[in-house]
């Protein structure tokens, strides 16, 4: 095959080869490991609820290897352990984001680069060097797309995801530079994840990113083995941003964003979210909750009135009726009217909120709440909220939040992100497995291989 040097696949390849690990700054190398913490607690997290459990008896199928899971499994293959840990990661909705580009990164790629790393055998900061070049691609993919796949009803995470893992998959394995350009146009057929799940609010979603990391790794290995994808994978007519986003402009303006790839680290910006819900919705569970500590009793509500920026809404706002009634407790995810309801009435927002369907007071109060656009707005750079809340005695009470806590104009403290790890690994771990998981990832180069970790896991309460 012959080789076209244009092709943006092969220049993001190119560059990638070319960054020497060493020139990672040790910030963004400890923020990637906090990074990885999180979303390994959000797994194991979800492996103690409903959502996680068909994962658990997927694993009694897959095909044997040497990986391990988040919910204490030991001798899975690569990809099949990348499906299960990247769904794992995914179903509470409480893995981080980079909101600008609108990635789920880590619930996509941590799985596929943990997965083939011990899979390879290659050392754990070695995975962590591929997981944020992964990640700084993953980003620059999401700006350039400007938010043109979410509004073609596919989730970023996953189609552009699944090219990203192909590529880091083969960083890890050892391929060349056709091998990886071959990848990723495999990747390329295997892309999907569809916005459809809103219908119903049915737990799909959760599988995106596993499948694209586990489509990122077979496509790797097809690769090596001989497979050839085309090379204008990003580019072409049918390529990515075409198909995806039917965005002619995109391409240029990655290619603009590769400029400064291993200079500029926008991993940096990466959300930690502390509301397992849609990001969208953090601003109003935050802006609810003061006015909340505000009107005391709910009962004195008449209505509620929400801002919301239009980029956000389809998600989380339309239909309004099927939002003001979410099927499960699982889809109230995504339901603006009903998670500030809750705030309200329930008093909090936790992983408990969607373990059962909404009270009939909650669905109440809900069924009086109302939304316009809000304008003008920041999104998706910021995820503003506006809640205004009409008395039974007149008074008009109303917050507006600028953004969401945990993003990077609102950074949130590393221990605040080990307090979540800790509240989530209790579920179903000891402490002292949970301080031996911390110690692992915050200490990463002390490890020569992930056995501290996968041992941690298997001492797990589960029972798959």
């Amino acid at each position: 095959m012959s080789k076209d040097t244009h092709h943006l696949a092969r220049q993001l390849v190119s560059r990638w080869m070319a960054l020497d690990g060493a020139l990672v700054p040790d910030d963004v190398r400890q923020f990637a490991a906090l990074h990885c913490l999180d979303a390994v607690g959000v797994g194991i997290a979800a492996a103690s609820l409903e959502q996680g459990q068909p994962y658990a008896r997927y694993t009694r199928q897959a095909a044997q290897g040497p990986v391990s899971t988040l919910n204490g499994i030991k001798g899975l293959d690569a990809s099949d352990a990348a499906l299960v840990n990247g769904g794992l990661i995914h179903s509470l909705e409480y893995d981080d984001t980079h909101t600008e580009s609108i990635v789920h990164g880590s619930a996509v790629l941590l799985p596929a680069a943990m997965a083939v790393a011990q899979a390879v055998g290659a050392p754990p900061a070695a995975m962590l060097e591929t997981y944020i070049k992964g990640y700084e691609c993953l980003i620059r993919i999401g700006l350039a797309a400007q938010g043109g796949f979410q509004r073609h009803g596919f989730q970023i995470t996953s189609v552009a995801g699944t090219l990203v893992t192909a590529l880091m998959a083969c960083d890890l394995m050892g391929a060349d530079e056709d091998q990886c350009v071959d990848a990723m146009g495999i990747a390329l057929s295997q892309s999907s994840g569809v916005f459809e799940f809103l219908s119903n609010g049915s737990s799909v979603k959760s599988m995106h990113p596993g499948w694209s990391a586990h489509a990122g790794v077979v496509a790797a290995r097809l690769a090596m083995a001989g497979l050839q994808g085309p090379q204008t994978s990003l580019e072409g007519q049918r390529g990515l941003f075409m198909a995806f986003a039917r965005n002619p402009d995109a391409a240029a303006r990655l290619q603009g964003h590769l400029a400064d790839f291993g200079t500029t680290w926008h991993l940096r910006d990466v959300a930690f979210k502390l509301v397992p819900s849609c990001h969208y919705l953090h601003s109003f569970v935050e802006a609810a909750g003061e006015l909340a500590e505000q009107i005391g009793d709910p009962a004195q509500i008449e209505r509620i009135h929400l801002k919301i920026a239009e980029g956000a809404a389809p998600i989380v706002c339309e239909p309004w009726e099927n939002k003001q009634r979410p099927a499960t407790g699982h889809a109230i995810r995504w339901s603006l009217p009903v998670i500030t309801a809750a705030c309200f009435v329930d008093g909090k927002v936790d992983l408990d909120t969607f373990t059962h369907s909404a009270s009939q007071p909650v669905l109440d109060l809900a069924a009086r709440t109302t939304w316009e656009p809000l304008q003008p707005n920041r999104f998706p750079r910021h995820f503003e909220a506006n809640v205004q809340c009409v008395l039974r005695d007149g008074r008009v009470l109303g917050i507006s939040k600028e953004d969401v806590l945990g993003n990077a104009s609102r950074p949130v403290t590393a221990q605040k992100v080990l307090e979540k790890f800790e509240a989530n690994a209790a579920r179903s771990l000891s402490p002292a497995m949970t301080d031996r998981i911390i110690g692992f990832w915050l200490h990463i180069a002390d490890h020569a291989d992930f056995d501290l970790l996968s041992d941690s896991l298997m001492s797990s309460r589960l029972t798959p």
